[in-house]
């Protein structure tokens, strides 16, 4: 069975300084905010920890030398003189910080003690395009304000040429005891505040947070069809996380500037064709302009009304899922003359005189 003595890889006589020279090499090796989401170096961790303290400690280490534990107790076996005799002391109960620890701690195990790996936060940017932009699609860069790790320091938040070390409040385990009668309370380290290691000298430049606020350009691909509003999202390009934790999303909402001649809907666009009153009356093919920059002709029936709409297949807006495109649909407007000539007037009054159709005669019916 191995020793504490083989968990911190010193000889069973080693010195003091031998066994705190060699926690502190296995302690930075294996030291949680080093190795975040590695559950075998975590424990690791633990087992070089509790190796240190109790080696580390006079009394400990010579019960740990005498009984094979650090309390005196036996670590097998039953013996009913342990609590049915006069010898029986509040010493047999051992370390009572470590029986209650659990349940007076307010962090529970070596993971709950540290700031826990917290995800970044989300970045939303608005980006506006014009109308035509939004049906062809586009690749453009959009500049992005982001809190990055410092470029001086890498993010350790320690002057170059030095580094974090480990706290000499808590010996690196991020929190500390403070002893209630029969109770050990533990809370936060307030020297590291829960880190397990401190800065002795500060990055000038990010003043030891070890971060920065910059100025970042991501290339973003806008796909045809998309509407005013569409969210875009670029994973992992927000803010950094906390503790290891993983970088937000950036989130890229399109803003697109209304067309004059075109009306969106869906993936349909419509769009007001005038049609003369003679052209609605007898039926005509007429032109009609596409958002692509194409004319299409349009077949109006005879006796069409004004505000009835007509689709032409195929000529609307991309559809982001890639299955086509929407339909053109043409909304109809009968375009009556403000001015007539004498010959106009003149055909007009004709047809009233041969029309029979009173076009109100539903409003009395």
């Amino acid at each position: 069975m191995a020793t504490l003595y083989d968990t911190l890889g010193v000889k069973k006589g080693a010195s003091a300084d031998e066994i705190k020279k060699a926690y502190r090499k296995l302690a930075a090796k294996y030291h949680p905010d080093k190795n975040p989401g590695d559950a075998a170096a975590e424990e690791k961790f633990k087992e070089v920890q509790n190796a240190y303290d109790t080696l580390s400690d006079g009394e400990k280490r010579k019960q740990y030398d005498t009984f094979g534990t650090a309390n005196g107790r036996r670590t097998t076996g039953f013996d009913p003189r342990d609590f049915g005799g006069g010898n029986f002391t509040i010493n047999d109960l051992g370390d009572l910080g470590d029986l209650f620890g659990g349940i007076f701690n307010r962090g529970q195990g070596a993971r709950a003690r540290r700031p826990q790996p917290e995800r970044g936060a989300d970045i939303e940017i608005a980006v506006s395009l014009s109308f035509e932009d939004s049906l062809r699609g586009l690749e453009t860069k959009i500049p992005v304000e982001v809190t990055t790790a410092c470029r001086e320091c890498g993010g350790t938040g320690a002057e170059p040429g030095t580094s974090p070390v480990i706290c000499p409040e808590c010996n690196g385990r991020g929190v500390v005891s403070e002893s209630q009668g029969l109770f050990a309370l533990s809370q936060p380290c307030p020297r590291c505040r829960g880190n397990g290691t401190v800065v002795e000298k500060p990055c000038k430049k990010c003043k030891g947070s070890g971060r920065e606020r910059r100025t970042r350009r991501y290339t973003v691909k806008i796909p045809a069809g998309v509407k005013d509003g569409t969210r875009i999202r670029l994973k992992g390009k927000g803010e950094i996380g906390e503790g290891g934790g993983p970088a937000g999303d950036l989130f890229v909402v399109t803003r697109v500037e209304p067309s004059k001649r075109f009306e969106r809907r869906g993936a349909d666009l419509v769009i007001e064709v005038p049609v003369a009153y003679t052209e609605a009356a007898l039926g005509a093919t007429v032109e009609v302009p596409t958002p692509y920059g194409e004319r299409v002709s349009l077949k109006v029936p005879a006796g069409t009304q004004d505000g009835r709409q007509l689709r032409i297949r195929g000529h609307g807006a991309p559809k982001l899922d890639g299955s086509g495109k929407g339909d053109l649909i043409a909304r109809l407007r009968v375009s009556v003359p403000k001015k007539l000539s004498k010959k106009e007037r003149e055909a007009l009054e004709e047809l009233q005189k041969l029309s029979h159709d009173d076009p109100r005669e539903a409003l009395f019916s």
